[in-house]
């Protein structure tokens, strides 16, 4: 009867391995012996090794810090957004002008039946002024429906929303960005205080704090809003419209400029987040049927942007850390330069293990030891001081008096592949003093002095 016979493993030779144990003993104690010379050695590969984790974890932190803010807008969101025709040549010399422009009521009235709708919140921006006591703060007062603390994630830190009881009432309350408290009562509760919006040329109301929003440090730049979301002052949109209509009057230094603009903002939500697209296809199919002049409006969808920006910052990634890779071949340059004059150093050496019996592959496994051993001792101090330092740029850009953040993010791949590539750069580069090592003619050696 055929019996299978299963392939036998290969078990090293005791002598193997002590061949191998010496080697390793010999490359480390060739190593102590130049202590100096081998901790200048591994610099090249310590600063590439610091300088790829560093620079991608800035490129991380910076990457998750914008997907954070864009998904806290919502990946189930599309944004309808007014924005103004350009002005021609004309109407800047005039000393009064009128504009129209923007999405309407009418628009919304539309939109708001779209199939697979969660929510449809019309948004208008007052543009009036806010103030308390005799301090003009830099707050939006903006007029919506108590929808839109649900659709883009705004969190209450105290107090409440509106309602629709306070919508069908036309109620004089409001609700606080964290910046617009901040600015307006910075040492007292705002809750039940009062604040004047409006201006000379416009109805002044008060209006009553009845919640304060948690920060979230949305602000411009992520190619969705147009404003700093903190700084924001929401009232009811039947008040707002019942108080200031639909007209923005503004006095310049040349004269007055009249706008008429009916909503700001439209925030649709989808019921699922593959509908988005297709959502916003409709929506601009829809409102086209009331914009036959110049574009007036423009729609934003989160979700297309944090997939253009997680592709953007992935080959931002890819980049600094070849940038940050170009150091590592400049440590195994200076490796390599290194060894081959260890290698003229220890010619004789080489001479007398030759007469001894040794061949060129011992000789090349004992110069790759040294470098590998080198190049990755050069690596593991890299990656420590690479993660203390991308620990601690937050920190020190807050000690420096910088009221920006500085996120960092660190990454598995950026520590284990700069500890791999140091690794192979220590074998690549040594590999030729190595061989240069091992082809030395045995005699010849053990004449140099």
């Amino acid at each position: 009867m055929y019996h299978r016979r299963w392939p036998r493993l290969y078990i090293p030779k005791p002598m193997v391995l002590n061949f191998l144990l010496e080697t390793f003993v010999l490359g480390v104690k060739n190593i102590r012996m130049h202590k100096l010379r081998s901790l200048l050695t591994t610099l090249g590969i310590v600063i590439g090794v610091v300088a790829v984790i560093v620079m991608v974890a800035i490129g991380e932190g910076g990457k998750r810090q914008s997907m954070e803010e864009l998904n806290k807008l919502g990946a189930q969101n599309v944004l309808i957004r007014s924005v103004p025709p350009p002005e021609s040549t004309a109407a800047q010399g005039r000393q009064q002008r009128f504009l129209t422009y923007g999405i309407k009521d009418l628009d919304f009235e539309l939109l708001k039946d779209l199939p697979g709708l969660r929510y449809a919140v019309p948004l208008r921006d007052t543009q009036q002024k806010v103030i308390v006591g005799d301090r003009l703060a830099t707050v939006n007062a903006i007029g919506t429906t108590p929808e839109i603390f649900e659709v883009i994630n705004l969190k209450l830190e105290r107090g409440r929303t509106f309602d629709k009881v306070d919508m069908d009432s036309q109620a004089h309350v409001c609700v606080l960005g964290a910046l617009a408290c901040q600015q307006l009562f910075p040492y007292q509760n705002p809750i039940g205080q009062k604040i004047q919006v409006g201006s000379a040329i416009s109805m002044t109301i008060t209006v009553e704090v009845i919640g304060v929003l948690e920060k979230t440090g949305l602000r411009p730049g992520t190619g969705i809003i147009s404003r700093i979301i903190d700084q924001d002052l929401y009232l009811p949109l039947t008040l707002a419209e019942s108080v200031w209509g639909h007209s923005v009057v503004k006095i310049a230094a040349g004269g007055h400029e009249f706008k008429r603009i009916e909503l700001s903002e439209i925030w649709l939500q989808t019921l699922d987040k593959d509908d988005v697209e297709a959502t916003s296809r409709r929506a601009e199919n829809l409102i086209q049927q009331n914009h036959s002049g110049p574009l007036d409006y423009e729609i934003k969808i989160p979700l297309e942007i944090m997939r253009a920006a997680e592709a953007t910052a992935r080959r931002f990634n890819f980049i600094l850390g070849g940038i940050a890779s170009c150091a590592l071949l400049v440590g195994g340059i200076g490796i390599m330069n290194i060894m081959l004059a260890s290698v003229t150093e220890r010619t004789r050496e080489i001479g007398i293990r030759r007469a001894l019996g040794a061949k060129r592959r011992h000789i090349t496994l004992q110069f790759l030891v040294e470098t590998t051993l080198i190049s990755l001792a050069g690596g593991l101090i890299g990656i420590g001081l690479g993660i203390a330092i991308a620990v601690g740029i937050p920190d020190l850009m807050k000690l420096f008096g910088s009221q920006q953040v500085y996120p960092t993010s660190i990454t598995a791949w950026s520590v284990i592949g700069s500890f791999l590539v140091s690794g192979i750069v220590g074998v690549a580069f040594g590999l030729y003093p190595a061989m240069t090592a091992a082809k030395m003619d045995p005699i010849e050696a053990l004449r140099h002095e």
